[in-house]
């Protein structure tokens, strides 16, 4: 058990029967009346978020997420195949619980799978990854990084805006957060 002193960004507890991960806290003190704590959760299992109110001292169940160094290896239709780096056991997550996350993984990638128990909650990413541009639109003499932006389609499939100097094959960081463009690798 663990109380609202003890909270902070990135821990997982358990709440109404649900996984959530502590995405922001919160301490509020009002003229009258007792502290209390604003949570904003994100579910694990579903991907939502929610904002709760609890008042300071509250327990709760700490949830204990494992995570485990895995590599990817490839995807058949709506499941990825991750390999674990110490045990080289394979695990294949479906797409729904990946979310997002599809559009930065390549092969050989070292990811973090998040195992709660026997059940596999997702994966984490690192928070840039570099990928290759597969389709982008000519770049001309005298382009500059000020100088606007253009649609870049990744290896991946995932489309960014890109300064006009980067050309098709360049290789560029890519926030995992945001989905923008970081800077051109080589």
């Amino acid at each position: 058990m663990i109380t609202t002193g003890d909270l902070k960004k990135g821990i997982s507890i358990e709440l109404d029967g649900g996984l959530y991960t502590i995405v922001d806290w919160e301490h509020i003190k009002t003229g009258r009346g007792s502290a209390q704590v604003r949570l904003k959760l994100k579910d694990l299992r579903a991907g939502h978020t929610i904002e709760k109110t609890f008042q300071a001292g509250s327990k709760f169940n700490q949830a204990r997420i494992e995570r485990r160094r895995s590599s990817y290896l490839y995807s058949d239709s709506d499941l990825y195949y991750f390999m674990d780096s110490e045990t080289f056991d394979q695990t294949m997550i479906n797409t729904d619980v990946l979310g997002d996350a599809v559009n930065y993984l390549t092969d050989g990638q070292e990811i973090e799978v998040l195992k709660y128990g026997d059940e596999t909650m997702g994966v984490e990413l690192p928070t840039s990854v570099h990928l290759a541009i597969a389709e982008t639109g000519p770049s001309f003499k005298g382009d500059t990084a000020q100088g606007g932006n253009k649609p870049a389609t990744l290896e991946t499939g995932l489309i960014v805006q890109v300064p006009m100097f980067l050309n098709n094959s360049d290789i560029i960081s890519v926030d995992t957060r945001t989905g923008s463009y970081i800077e051109r690798v080589s």
